[in-house]
């Protein structure tokens, strides 16, 4: 998995030209988190894509090309930090209330919301964390769930602006 990190211009329609180049060359984004950074007029879009790293080179150069893109990087291939936030609603009755309980506190997730018979609960964690904790609480009767995507950065004192002509 390719983690590429994109700084843009905050305007309207940025993101929109960022999948369309994925679409228009038939690539599939596996997940997708955009937010504004430290700066309000900048915003970072976080793409995990699936690929070799041939084509994973040719996106990030066609990425660069696009006209309010500051900076893209493949930091997947670098020592970073990635996190993930899940919500998901179960439901509970006396017999499985304890159960999920356990399993909550065990991945220490939180419970944000309570009622006669769901609960939602918050998790963060790496993938690998949210999968396990998935294949533990399917178990029981998820309603619904919802995923962030996947956001990351590189691990010390470099930051992604930092990178000027690399691939």
């Amino acid at each position: 998995m390719h983690i590429i990190s994109v700084l843009v211009n905050n305007h309207p329609g940025v993101l929109s030209r960022v999948v369309g180049l994925f679409s228009r060359r038939g690539y599939n984004i596996e997940s997708l988190a955009v937010g504004t950074t430290e700066r309000e007029d900048i915003s970072r879009i976080t793409l995990t894509v699936l690929g070799d790293d041939y084509t994973v080179t040719q996106i990030i150069r066609q990425l660069n090309k696009l006209v309010d893109v500051i900076k893209v990087q493949n930091i997947g291939k670098r020592d970073n930090v990635s996190r993930e936030l899940l919500l998901v609603k179960v439901g509970y009755d006396s017999n499985t209330r304890n159960d999920i309980m356990h399993i909550v506190e065990t991945f220490r997730g939180r419970v944000i919301d309570i009622s006669l018979d769901s609960l939602i609960i918050e998790m963060t964690g790496d993938p690998e964390k949210i999968e396990a904790f998935l294949n533990l609480i399917n178990k029981f009767d998820v309603k619904e769930l919802v995923r962030t995507g996947l956001i990351s950065l590189e691990r010390g004192n470099k930051t992604l602006k930092e990178y000027e002509g690399e691939l």
